[in-house]
C-alpha cells in the first residue's frame, strides 16, 4: 500500500477542456477581498530555493550562504508589510496545508481534492488562489528539506531526521536522485506559472480592459492552469509524504515518474503561452501610453508656460534621478537648469551627421560665443540624438555616438537611450525629422519660434539670430540674386578680386576634359577682352575622390583657383540647398520667386551630368549656363560676338549670346537631397517655364 493518490493518471484529454473549465470556474466565487500576492509568491519561491534537492555533503559554505539567503528574505519580508497579512492568511493556509497531507497521506483522488482546494480559496482571485496553495505546499516542503539540510549539524534536527527516517534516505541520494529532479523541475515550472499569473493581474487597467483579444484568452486559460498547478502540488506532495512514511523503500514507479515528467511539460508550455499572451499584453499596454505620451507632448506644446522646462523636461528626460546633459565645453553632465528661460537651439539628427556638418557648425557657434555680451550669442544648442529604438546598441555605435559627443562644443543629451520613443516620432511628425539634421528653435518659453533653422544658419551664420520664422522673412526681403549671396564668407579671395572690380567666373562638374577645354578658352576671351578674371572651381554637392582629384589636376595644371578644402566645396551646396528650403519653408515658389528661380537653375546644373558656369562682375550683373553652352559661347567669341562687347558691354553682350545658344530641345534634372519640409509637388523647370515631372530617387552617397 502507497500513499500515492487514486486517479494520478491524467483523467482529462483535449476533449474534457470545457467541462474541466466549467468545473474550475464553478469553484470561482470572489467576493473582492484582496491580497498582497507579490509579497506571498517571493516568500514562497524563497523557499523553493533555499531548500534545493540537490543532497550532498552540507559544508560550512553552504550553511554560510542559505543564511544569507535568509537574511535577505527576512530583510525583503519586513520591507513589504507582509506580516500584517501572513497572520491573517496563516489560517487557510493551514488549512489547506492539512487538506493536502492528509489526501496525500491517505489516498485521496488527485481531481477531487484539487477542486476541494479552490472551493478553500474560492472568494480570492485566480492568482491569490495559487499564492495560497503554494504557500500551503512550501510549509510541507520547506520542513521536509530543512531537517534533510540540518540533520547533520543539529541535534534536534538530527533526532526528527531519525523518526522520519531521511538518514537512511539521503543515505541513498543517487538512487533517488532522479526522483528529487523531477520535483525539483515540477516545482520550478508551478513558480513560473505563478509569477506569470501575478503579473496578468497586476496589468494597469487604465491601458487594458478583459475586451483585449490577449488578455481574453488569458482569462480562459488562467483558470485551468491555476488547477494543473494545485494538481502539480499534490503530485510533489505525494512523493515527498511517501518518501516520509516508508522511507526508501517508496521508489518512484513508472507511471508516476511519467506523472511528473508530463505535469512538468504540462505547465512549461501552459507558461510559455500564458507568457506569450503576456507579452501581447504589454505590447498592447505599451502602444497605448506610447499614443499617450505622444497625445500630451503635443498638448504641452499647444500650451502656454512660464518658462521651458516642463517642454525640455518632456523632450530629453523627466525625471530628477540623474543628469541627462553633458556640457560640450566642460565634459561634465549637469541638470537642464542650466537650459532654464535661455533660448534653446534643438540640433536633432542621427549617428550619421557629417563631420562637415559638425564643423561647420562648431565654427559659427565659436564665433558667435566670442562676443558673449552681443544679442547673436544669447542661445544655447543642444544636439538631441535620434536613433532607432527597435534597433540593438551595438559597440559600433557607441564607439560613433561618443565621438560624435566628444567633437561638439554644446550640450549634449548624455545617451540616446533617455530619449522616449513617442519624443522621437513627435519630432518624425510634427518637425519633419528624416535623414538630414534639423535645428528646432524653442524660446525662453518652450515655445517653437522656427522648425528648422538650420537653413538660416548656413545661409546668415549668427546674423539669422534670434532665428525666427519672422527673421527669416526679414532677411531674404533684404537680399537679392547676387555674388555675394552665393559666396558669403566662403573665401576672402573672392572678395579681393570683387573689391579690385574682376569679373568673376565659378564652374563646376566632374568632367576634367570640359574643365581643361572650358577654363583655356575663358582665359584666352579674357585676356582678348583685355578683362580682369578670377576663376573658382566649385565642384559637386557631396565632393568625394572625382572633385579632389580634379582639384589636384587644376592645381598643377593652373587652370584656375581652387577650394582646396573639401568642406569649403560641400558649404557652397549646402548653402545653396539651404536656400531652396529655406524659401519652400516659407512658402515660396519659383514661378513668382526670381532668387528661388536662381537658387534651383543651380540646383538643377548640379544634378545634371556635364559641367556649367556662373560669371558675375560685382552685384548686380550675373549669367549662367550649362557647360556645353557655355564652352561654345566662349569659343566663338573672335567669330561671333566680340564685336558686340564694345557697344553692349561684356556681360550683356555674353548674356545676348548665351540666350541665342539656348536650345529649346533639353532635359534637366534636380535633384533634392532629402530633408526636413516639404518637397512642393510642381516646380517649374528653370531653362524653359514648362512644370517639371516628379521622379522618386533613392541613393547613397558614396561613389
Amino acid at each position: 500500500m502507497t500513499p500515492m493518490m487514486k486517479g494520478d493518471k491524467f483523467r482529462f484529454t483535449t476533449s474534457d477542456d470545457n467541462t474541466l473549465l466549467k468545473q474550475v470556474q464553478g469553484t470561482h466565487l470572489p467576493d473582492g477581498r484582496v491580497i498582497e500576492v507579490k509579497p506571498l509568491i517571493h516568500i514562497v519561491e524563497g523557499i523553493f530555493k533555499l531548500a534545493d534537492p540537490s543532497i550532498g555533503a552540507i559544508s560550512d559554505l553552504v550553511i554560510l550562504e542559505t543564511r544569507a539567503s535568509l537574511e535577505a528574505l527576512e530583510d525583503k519580508t519586513y520591507q513589504t508589510d507582509s506580516l500584517g497579512m501572513l497572520e491573517v492568511l496563516a489560517y487557510i493556509i493551514d488549512r489547506i496545508s492539512c487538506e493536502i497531507t492528509c489526501k496525500c497521506s491517505g489516498g485521496g483522488d488527485a481531481h477531487v481534492t484539487a477542486l476541494s482546494i479552490l472551493n478553500m480559496v474560492s472568494s480570492y482571485s485566480w492568482d491569490a488562489k495559487l499564492a495560497l496553495a503554494l504557500s500551503a505546499f512550501a510549509v510541507t516542503y520547506g520542513e521536509f528539506w530543512l531537517v534533510a539540510q540540518s540533520y547533520t549539524t543539529n541535534q534536534l534536527a538530527k533526532a526528527v531526521a531519525i523518526l522520519k527516517q531521511l538518514p537512511e534516505i539521503l543515505e541513498h541520494t543517487h538512487v533517488l536522485k532522479p526522483q528529487f529532479d523531477a520535483i525539483k523541475n515540477l516545482v520550478r515550472a508551478m513558480v513560473d506559472v505563478s509569477k506569470c499569473i501575478v503579473q496578468f493581474n497586476e496589468l494597469p487597467s487604465q491601458y487594458i480592459t478583459a475586451e483585449n483579444d490577449a488578455l481574453y484568452s488569458a482569462s480562459a486559460h488562467i483558470p485551468v492552469a491555476v488547477y494543473w498547478t494545485i494538481r502539480s502540488i499534490l503530485a510533489c506532495a505525494s512523493q515527498l509524504t511517501g518518501l516520509t512514511l516508508f522511507g526508501r523503500e517508496h521508489m518512484v514507479s513508472t507511471t508516476e515518474a511519467w506523472e511528473l515528467s508530463s505535469l512538468a511539460h504540462k505547465l512549461s508550455n501552459m507558461h510559455s503561452h500564458l507568457l506569450s499572451l503576456l507579452e501581447n499584453c504589454h505590447k498592447y499596454i505599451h502602444e497605448k501610453k506610447y499614443l499617450e505620451a505622444l497625445h500630451n507632448l503635443k498638448t504641452l506644446f499647444e500650451m502656454s508656460h512660464i518658462d521651458n522646462m516642463r517642454i525640455l523636461r518632456a523632450l530629453i528626460y523627466p525625471k530628477d534621478d540623474l543628469l541627462p546633459l553633458v556640457d560640450g565645453a566642460t565634459k561634465t553632465r549637469v541638470n537642464l537648469e542650466v537650459l532654464r528661460r535661455k533660448m534653446v537651439l534643438l540640433l536633432i539628427s542621427d549617428l550619421d551627421i557629417s563631420q562637415e556638418e559638425v564643423i561647420i557648425l562648431e565654427q559659427l557657434y565659436s564665433e558667435a560665443r566670442q562676443h558673449q555680451t552681443r544679442h547673436e550669442s544669447q542661445y544655447e544648442v543642444v544636439w538631441l540624438p535620434i536613433v532607432d529604438p527597435n534597433m540593438p546598441w551595438t559597440d559600433n555605435k557607441q564607439k560613433q555616438f561618443q565621438s560624435l559627443q566628444s567633437a561638439m562644443p554644446w550640450y549634449t543629451v548624455y545617451h540616446p537611450s533617455l530619449i522616449d520613443r513617442a519624443v522621437i516620432q513627435f519630432i518624425k511628425e510634427e518637425w519633419q525629422f528624416g535623414k538630414k539634421p534639423i535645428l528646432v528653435v524653442l524660446d525662453p518659453h518652450g515655445k517653437v519660434v522656427c522648425p528648422n533653422a538650420l537653413h538660416m544658419m548656413w545661409i546668415w551664420g549668427s546674423l539669422a539670430y534670434p532665428f525666427s520664422t519672422a527673421r527669416e522673412e526679414a532677411l531674404w526681403r533684404e537680399e537679392t540674386w547676387r555674388l555675394e549671396l552665393l559666396v558669403d564668407g566662403l573665401d576672402p579671395v573672392i572678395l579681393n578680386w570683387m573689391a579690385e572690380g574682376r569679373y568673376i567666373c565659378l564652374y563646376g562638374g566632374e568632367d576634367m576634359d570640359w574643365i581643361r577645354k572650358f577654363t583655356t578658352a575663358t582665359n584666352a576671351v579674357a585676356k582678348t577682352a583685355g578683362i580682369p578674371l578670377g576663376m573658382v572651381y566649385v565642384g559637386k554637392s557631396n565632393p568625394k575622390d572625382r572633385v579632389r582629384r580634379n582639384n589636384d589636376t587644376i592645381a598643377s595644371e593652373n587652370l584656375s583657383h581652387i577650394w582646396q578644402d573639401l568642406t569649403s566645396i560641400w558649404y557652397f551646396w549646402v548653402r545653396l540647398e539651404s536656400m531652396w528650403y529655406s524659401k519652400v519653408q516659407l512658402g515660396r515658389n519659383a514661378e513668382t520667386d526670381h532668387v528661388m528661380q536662381e537658387i534651383m537653375r543651380m540646383l538643377t546644373y548640379d544634378s545634371s551630368e556635364g559641367g556649367w558656369a556662373v560669371f558675375a562682375r560685382g552685384s548686380a550683373e550675373m549669367a549662367s549656363a550649362k557647360g556645353a553652352i557655355f564652352l561654345t559661347c566662349m569659343q566663338e567669341y573672335n567669330t561671333v560676338w566680340k564685336d558686340q562687347v564694345e557697344p553692349k558691354g561684356f556681360m550683356p553682350a555674353m548674356r545676348d549670346h548665351l540666350g541665342q545658344l539656348h536650345t529649346p530641345h533639353h532635359c534637366n534634372r534636380l535633384v533634392l537631397p532629402g530633408t526636413a519640409g516639404k518637397i512642393p509637388e510642381r516646380i517649374i523647370c528653370s531653362e524653359c517655364g514648362r512644370v517639371m515631372e516628379k521622379f522618386l530617387m533613392y541613393r547613397c552617397c558614396d561613389e
